[in-house]
C-alpha cells in the first residue's frame, strides 16, 4: 500500500480504471460464454442464441452514442459506476428459476449488460487521454495497449471461466458468484475514482455527439467493418461449429476460445513493438492499412481450405490464431488512433461515437453469425469475414497521415 501511495496520480488513477476494466471484462466475457454454452445445450439454433445477444448490441450502439455525452456532463467516475452497477443487475436478472429464463427476459438482461459493457469501456478508454500528459504520443500508445490488451486477455479468461462455472455452479449459480465479486469492485470504485474525471469545461450540446471530425469519421466506419470482420464467424458460428462438428464439450470450446482471446490480448499489449519502426514515431493512417491487408487475406485462405477438405481441424484452429495475431495489431493501432484524433476537452464524445460504430459492427457480425452460419456453413462466415476486412482497408486509405519525425507528429 504504501508503494501505491507513492505513485503520481495519474498513474494511481489508471490503476483504479485498469482494476474496474479488468474485473468488469472477465464477468463480460464469462457471460457471454455462459449464455451461448447454456441454451445451446437447451436446444437453442444459432440463429435464436444470435437474437439474444441482438439488444445487447443494439443497447450497445446507442449508449457509445449516448454515453459519450453523458461522460462529458457527469463525468467519467460516474459513467463507470453506473456500468459497473446495471451489470451487477443484469446478473442479477439472471440468476432466476430457470422456469423465468425466457427468451424476452434473457435480451432485456442482455440489454442492460451491453449497456453496461460500453459505459465502463467509453470511459476507461476516454480516461486515458486524460491521464496521460499532453504531447507524449508514445506513452498514450503504450498505455492503451496495454488496457486493450489486458483487457482483452481477461475476456478470454472470462470465456473459460464461464465455461468451468457452467460446469462446477451450475447457470444460477454461476451469475450470482459474479454479481457478488462485481458488486465489491463497484463498492471501492466509488470511493477511489476522481469525482471530475472527464467532465467538460464546456458542456456539449446533444447534437455534439456526432462527429465533426473526417478523420474520426472515417476510422470509425473503418472499425464498423473491422470488428463485423471478427464477430461474423467468433460469437455464434465457431463455439457452436466446435460443439456440433468437432464434438467438443464445454470445457473444450471455453478452453480454445479462451486461449485465443488470452493470445490475442497478449499480442494487442505488445503492439508497439510491432508497429513502431523507429524511437519516437508512432503510427497513423499507413499503418492502420498495412495491417489490414494481411488481415483480409487470413479467412478467406481457411474458407478456401475447408471447401477443400484439407486437415479442416488443423487449418481451421492454426488459421484462426494467425487471424487473431493480425486482428490484435489492428485493434490496437485503432484504439491508438481515436485517442490521438480525439480533441482534449469532450474526449468522451469522439471516443463514444467511435465505438457506437465498433458496437455498430459487433451487431451485424452477431447477426450474421448466426444467419449465415445457420443458412450456409463456416465457410461462407469466413468469406463475410474477408470482405468486411477488406472494406475496413479501403476505407483506411483516406485516414491522416503524419509526418516522418521523432516526438509528437502532427496529423496532416
Amino acid at each position: 500500500m504504501s508503494a501505491i501511495s507513492r505513485l503520481a496520480p495519474e498513474v494511481r488513477q489508471y490503476l483504479v480504471v485498469t482494476g474496474n476494466y479488468w474485473t468488469f471484462t472477465l464477468t463480460d466475457g464469462a457471460l457471454r460464454m455462459l449464455v451461448v454454452l447454456h441454451f445451446h445445450q437447451l436446444g437453442y439454433t444459432p440463429l435464436q442464441i444470435a437474437l439474444l445477444f441482438l439488444f445487447y448490441e443494439i443497447f450497445g450502439v446507442v449508449t457509445n452514442l449516448v454515453g459519450g455525452w453523458l461522460g462529458a456532463h457527469l463525468g467519467l467516475n460516474r459513467t463507470m459506476n453506473i456500468g459497473l452497477a446495471l451489470q451487477v443487475v443484469a446478473l442479477l436478472m439472471l440468476a432466476v428459476p430457470a422456469a423465468m429464463l425466457t427468451v424476452p427476459w434473457v435480451m432485456a438482461a442482455q440489454a442492460l449488460s451491453g449497456i453496461a459493457k460500453d459505459l465502463n469501456k467509453m470511459s476507461a478508454k476516454s480516461s486515458i487521454k486524460l491521464l496521460v500528459p499532453a504531447g507524449q504520443q508514445g506513452t498514450l500508445y503504450k498505455w492503451v495497449a496495454l488496457l486493450t490488451g489486458s483487457k482483452n486477455a481477461l475476456k478470454g479468461v472470462g470465456f473459460f471461466l464461464g465455461g468451468a462455472l457452467l460446469m462446477g455452479f451450475g447457470f444460477s449459480g454461476a451469475v450470482l458468484a459474479m454479481a457478488a465479486v462485481l458488486a465489491l469492485v463497484w463498492v471501492g470504485s466509488l470511493l477511489a475514482l476522481k469525482k471530475d474525471l472527464g467532465k467538460a469545461k464546456a458542456k456539449p450540446k446533444f447534437r455534439d455527439v456526432l462527429s465533426k471530425s473526417r478523420a474520426i469519421n472515417l476510422l470509425s466506419a473503418a472499425r464498423l467493418f473491422l470488428f463485423g470482420a471478427r464477430d461474423v464467424w467468433f460469437v455464434v458460428a465457431l463455439p457452436v461449429y466446435l460443439a456440433g462438428v468437432f464434438g467438443w464439450d464445454h470445457w473444450q470450446v471455453g478452453g480454445f476460445l479462451a486461449a485465443w482471446v488470452i493470445g490475442y490480448g497478449i499480442v494487442q499489449s505488445s503492439a508497439p513493438r510491432f508497429t513502431g519502426k523507429a524511437p519516437g514515431r508512432v503510427p497513423d493512417g499507413r499503418a492502420a492499412l498495412g495491417w489490414a491487408m494481411p488481415l483480409a487475406a487470413v479467412p478467406a485462405a481457411i474458407a478456401l481450405g475447408l471447401m477443400t477438405g484439407l486437415a479442416p481441424r488443423t487449418l481451421l484452429l492454426g488459421g484462426l490464431m494467425l487471424f487473431g495475431v493480425l486482428f490484435a495489431i489492428n485493434s490496437a493501432l485503432h484504439s491508438y488512433l481515436i485517442l490521438s484524433y480525439a480533441r482534449e476537452d469532450g474526449v468522451s464524445l469522439d471516443v463514444g461515437f467511435y465505438y457506437m460504430s465498433n458496437a455498430m459492427g459487433r451487431l451485424v457480425g452477431t447477426l450474421l453469425s448466426g444467419w449465415v452460419y445457420q443458412a450456409h456453413g463456416l465457410e461462407a462466415c469466413l468469406w463475410v469475414s474477408s470482405a468486411f476486412v477488406l472494406l475496413a482497408a479501403v476505407i483506411s486509405v483516406g485516414l491522416p497521415r503524419h509526418l516522418e519525425q521523432a516526438g509528437n507528429p502532427r496529423p496532416l
